[in-house]
């Protein structure tokens, strides 16, 4: 039930070799350093601008406008017609389809982008794949290390799923929306079609379409 299938379109990303339906979802993880340095071929074919600092290990297709003050650092894939907008922080090993947004004070690292993506505002995106139309709400922070520093390990139900990594944040899937402010902690899966609601922290597996609530009791008090 934690395959690549289970949760993403695998045609909605050219880079569809990272995963094997095999094993569970979160291994292609462990596959982005190698496959970049295998399949990486450095070139820039978006609108750069002359302020922002791109690495030697880059690859930017064509469309994609980059503006001032975004770092690429790489090893690193953009897709075509993406918009990687001002104070976006991209590290090592990235890749990111067609028509992404990576907005300001974003910070990426170890991560798959399917297309269409959309991390718009003060968000943290490491060691975790976000699938086909996925949405992170202004201020989602993908927390992708315990505490303890332990290997993470999903739960679902009464189960502990270990998965042998020690950074691991989420899978959020196709088409799934994540709320402002929310945190998702480390071995979170989200299940496609699904919501999370604004100023969540939640852990574990969100079944496909299902709403995950927040309810909060508010009392207004008159001020003397």
């Amino acid at each position: 039930m934690f395959s690549a299938g289970n949760y993403l379109d695998l045609s909605r990303t050219i880079h569809g070799l990272l995963f094997d339906d095999e094993q569970p979802v979160w291994s292609a993880l462990t596959r982005i350093e190698g496959y970049l340095q295998f399949k990486l071929k450095p070139e820039i074919l978006g609108d750069i601008s002359p302020k922002a600092t791109l690495g030697d290990q880059v690859f930017i297709d064509e469309g994609t406008v980059v503006e001032a003050g975004a770092v690429i650092k790489g090893p690193a894939w953009i897709g075509k017609n993406c918009h990687i907008r001002s104070g976006a922080y991209i590290r090592e090993n990235v890749i990111v389809g067609d028509g992404c947004v990576l907005g300001n004070s974003c910070e990426f690292k170890n991560c798959i982008l399917f297309d269409n993506c959309e991390v718009p505002h003060f968000n943290y995106v490491g060691d975790a794949v976000l699938g086909y139309k996925a949405h992170l709400g202004a201020g989602v922070i993908l927390s992708n290390v315990r505490l303890d520093r332990a290997p993470v390990v999903v739960h679902h139900g009464s189960e502990r799923i270990a998965t042998g990594l020690r950074k691991f944040s989420a899978v959020v899937g196709d088409h799934a929306e994540v709320g402002c402010n929310s945190v998702l902690s480390p071995g979170t899966l989200i299940g496609r079609r699904s919501i999370v609601y604004p100023c969540a922290n939640f852990a574990g597996v969100l079944p496909e379409s299902s709403i995950l609530k927040v309810r909060q009791q508010h009392e207004v008090a008159e001020r003397r």
